[in-house]
Order: structure tokens, then C-alpha cells, then sequence
């Protein structure tokens, strides 16, 4: 395949890019070519990885500008899209502060898990201590799990890319991991308010980005999102649902329909 250019981001946020060139060959993945080039021009250059192998989500950088999991990108695929003449770019994630080269600090999103309500299941209901859930059911939520944190939805949400919003809005990662607790078979805790409120569900506007990058191809936008974002609509917007609600009991000790 030749030799290929690449520009590669050294430093913290004030840094600039450096023009490395490596050999590569066929096969060869992103992170390859990474360890090719500390191996032969740039000792110092900071890279995270572990697993090699897409399960791991700790080697996210974006690559010509597209957040990737650099293990699991070949480099036939990047050169086919990049413009004949230009560099390979490598950056660190921009929805994170950097820490070093294609390192960023992801602990916000450590930070962000603490904040949403855990587990909360109900009695057992057999008489051996168990439960009992439809297979369904089950299945509803397994897709959630297969997220490996990689964050690289997080960090193609315009929400924290490009408006910063860390503060008010918990990304589509960790809305993911709210509805694999709202739509547990087995949970009883109610996180509706907080995901309006805390956890800035409207900032969404189901754009589907975040979807579109997920390794592990999770559905987060229809089978995640929308459905946390209807639950959220149909407790505080819903006017016939407030009325229920409140002849049923659930908003009458505030004296009326919830608002």
C-alpha cells in the first residue's frame, strides 16, 4: 500500500499537529500504523488502547475527523477517503478536555454514571425468593448492554461537542444507560423528572449521529432515546395523562394535576 502522511495531534489543547510517514501494508488497522510510528519517529506520542480488539472502547480518537475506534478502522477504508496528496488526520475526541496527543479525559462520564438513580428492583415474586420476567422483556434491554464505553456517541453529540453543555445534558451514552434501567423488567425507580430536568433529555433533537457511530450498533436513538424522551412528554405534557394521574390518586397529594 506505500508509505502513508499523516498528521497526528501532539500536545494538550494549545498543541498543533506533526507530519509523521510510516509504511503500510495490507491489513494493517489505524492503531497499527499508530504503533508503527512511535516504534520509528515518536517515542513520546501518547496513545490510549488495551484490548486490540473493538470490546475495550479505550482507543477512541477521531480520524480524518470522524470519532473511531482505531482498532477497528483499516487503513485501506481511510486512504479510499482521503483526497489523494492529503494527510491521514489523528486527533484526540473534541467533546473532552485533552490530556496528551490522542489522549482525552474521559472522567466526566464517570462522574455523569454516579448522578442517574441506580437499580431499584421489586419483591421477588416467587416463593423461593425469585422473579419472574417474559423473555421479551429481557430482550428489550440486552441491546443496552452491549455498550463498551467508548464514548464515541458522546462525543459526536453537537449537545457536548460543540455547545458544551456538560453540565446540564448527560449525553446519549449514559440516556442509554437510563433506559436500560427505565426498561428493566425488574426495576421500580421513576427517573422521569430527573431526565427532564438533571439529565437534559430535550437538549436531544434525535439527529441519530450518535447511532451512527456506535461500534457496537446499538439503536440508541429509536430504542433509547425517543422512548425516554416519550416517557418524559407523557408524565409534563400530556394534560389527559395529568388528569388521569391525578383521579388515579398519583398527584393528588400536590393538590392537583402535575405540571
Amino acid at each position: 500500500m506505500g508509505r502513508v502522511n499523516f498528521q497526528i495531534w501532539r500536545g494538550t489543547a494549545t498543541g498543533g499537529f506533526q507530519e509523521y510517514a510510516t509504511e503500510i501494508t495490507e491489513g494493517m488497522v489505524v492503531l497499527d500504523a499508530v504503533h508503527q510510528i512511535q516504534a520509528e519517529s515518536a517515542n513520546d506520542l501518547a496513545c490510549r488502547w488495551n484490548c486490540k480488539a473493538g470490546k475495550c472502547g479505550s482507543c477512541s480518537a477521531e480520524v480524518n475527523g470522524h470519532p473511531r475506534l482505531m482498532c477497528m478502522t483499516r487503513m485501506d477504508e481511510v486512504l479510499k477517503e482521503t483526497p489523494p496528496g492529503r494527510a491521514v488526520t489523528l486527533r484526540p475526541m473534541q467533546a473532552f478536555v485533552p490530556v496528551r496527543d490522542l489522549v482525552a479525559d474521559v472522567s466526566w462520564n464517570f462522574e455523569v454514571k454516579k448522578r442517574i438513580k441506580p437499580f431499584r428492583p421489586r419483591q421477588p415474586d416467587a416463593a423461593d425468593g425469585t422473579w419472574r420476567m417474559a423473555q421479551s422483556d429481557v430482550d428489550r434491554v440486552q441491546e443496552f448492554r452491549k455498550c463498551i464505553e467508548c464514548f464515541l456517541c458522546q462525543n459526536v453529540c453537537h449537545v457536548l461537542r460543540d455547545h458544551r453543555k456538560h453540565d446540564e445534558f448527560i449525553g446519549p451514552r449514559f440516556l442509554v444507560y437510563a433506559a436500560a434501567l427505565e426498561m428493566h423488567p425488574l426495576d421500580v425507580e421513576d427517573r422521569t423528572d430527573e431526565l427532564r430536568k438533571a439529565h437534559g433529555i430535550g437538549y436531544c433533537n434525535i439527529t441519530k449521529c450518535c447511532t451512527k457511530v456506535c461500534p457496537e450498533h446499538i439503536t440508541i436513538t429509536d430504542n433509547a432515546i425517543i422512548p425516554l424522551k416519550e416517557r418524559v412528554v407523557d408524565r409534563h405534557y400530556d394534560p389527559f395523562g395529568s388528569l388521569w394521574r391525578w383521579f388515579h390518586s398519583t398527584d393528588k397529594a400536590s393538590g392537583g394535576p402535575s405540571s
